[in-house]
């Protein structure tokens, strides 16, 4: 069993706390708990405002109960930021157009939980996934799929792309 010294076990402990069940906690060795933080829709507009990352619904809504509206009431954080940190890294237009609104797929790692979003098609961006990511085989879905250097994976689902944002990206 490898022993890690405290630094270490600070910044491994600060990682899972970004890919554990919204509400769950890790606990350090000190006793010091990590959660996953949640924001409102309205944090998230404002952080995606200050990149030009743009979003819209089918439904012209917000509403996270309602399927055809995107919603960002309770993304995580470390989402929000990774979605920055792809439109900075590649410069390209990006879309939106899923958040945390119900109607997607559930699991620990959904868009209900906050650890999704799902971006329009652009040639931009999917050239920047596929000449700058790992390919990493498809899912169970039949969806290819390619992982960041800092393990988001980013899967094609044919008219979009669904990415699971596991930390912010290298915020």
């Amino acid at each position: 069993m490898k022993t890690l010294k405290a630094p270490k076990l600070r910044s491994v402990l600060t990682a899972l706390a970004l890919v554990v069940a919204p509400g769950a906690a890790v606990v350090g060795t000190a006793g010091e708990a990590f959660a996953v933080t949640k924001i409102s829709h309205a944090t998230a507009t404002s952080m995606f405002r200050e990149v030009g990352i743009t979003w819209s619904s089918s439904g012209g809504c917000s509403d996270r109960y309602v399927s055809t509206c995107t919603s960002f009431d309770q993304l995580n954080l470390a989402t929000a930021q990774g979605a920055q940190t792809l439109k900075r890294a590649t410069g390209c237009a990006l879309n939106i157009t899923g958040g945390t609104e119900t109607g997607h797929a559930s699991g620990t790692y959904s868009h209900w939980n906050g650890y999704k979003l799902d971006f329009s098609k652009t040639t931009c961006v999917g050239n920047y996934i596929k000449n700058t990511f790992t390919y990493i085989g498809v899912r169970g879905d039949g969806a290819p799929q390619w992982r960041s250097g800092s393990g988001n994976v980013y899967a094609d689902e044919g008219n979009h792309w669904d990415v699971t944002y596991y930390n912010c990206g290298g915020c």
